[in-house]
């Protein structure tokens, strides 16, 4: 069994061999917090579409009782978007959150559906502003989502790319979730005839 003297091991090549796990340990450091920025700049994307959420998740109560006189027969719809309301509250994570969402919009689609049945509420002054107020909220919803989900299309390409990649998987840092729509119908583009 052979060892390396002692006195064989240069000044120099101590030297370098510092240097380069010193530019290592900057390389890591660097990177980590590269991966922190990107996931708090997610994070934050996050926290605008759940603050538009949570208003037209308020607003809800007010658009339901606003029907509710008008359509004593369609209870189970109503019902319907104050279970899909309270799971929208309840979502653990993006994905929930967006099949809840999703599942919401498309209940309260149905809920403008119905108000065309009704001439009497379509015309009502409250109705009226209450959708005002919901397109703006979808509009602000829509804005938000368009920044969160850049923000996390940058951390993933960040994550997901080499060598930063390496950090993130030794540190758990994991793939962020889009904020999407999910039915084929709200995807297609509508067809104008000319």
């Amino acid at each position: 069994m052979s060892t390396i003297p002692a006195s064989s091991i240069t000044a120099p090549a101590v030297t370098v061999a510092c240097i380069v796990l010193a530019v290592l340990l900057v390389w890591i450091v660097v990177a980590f917090n590269r991966l922190i920025r990107r996931r708090n700049l997610m994070r934050e994307g996050w926290s605008g579409i759940d603050v538009q959420l949570k208003m037209r998740r308020n607003l809800i109560p007010n658009l339901v009782e606003a029907v509710k006189g008008y359509s004593e027969h369609e209870k189970a719809a109503l019902e319907r978007i104050a279970v899909l309301r309270s799971q929208g509250e309840k979502a653990a994570d993006v994905a929930e959150a967006n099949a809840s969402e999703n599942a919401l919009t498309r209940q309260i689609k149905g809920l403008f559906a119905l108000a065309e049945r009704y001439p009497d509420l379509k015309a009502s002054k409250n109705f009226i502003e209450l959708q005002e107020q919901l397109a703006e909220i979808e509009d602000q919803i829509q804005m938000a989502r368009r920044y969160y989900n850049g923000a996390v299309r940058n951390y993933n390409t960040l994550a997901q790319s080499f060598p930063s990649n390496l950090v993130a998987g030794v540190f758990g840092f994991r793939r962020g979730e889009f904020f999407e729509i999910e039915t084929a119908t709200d995807r297609q583009v509508p067809e104008v005839e000319i």
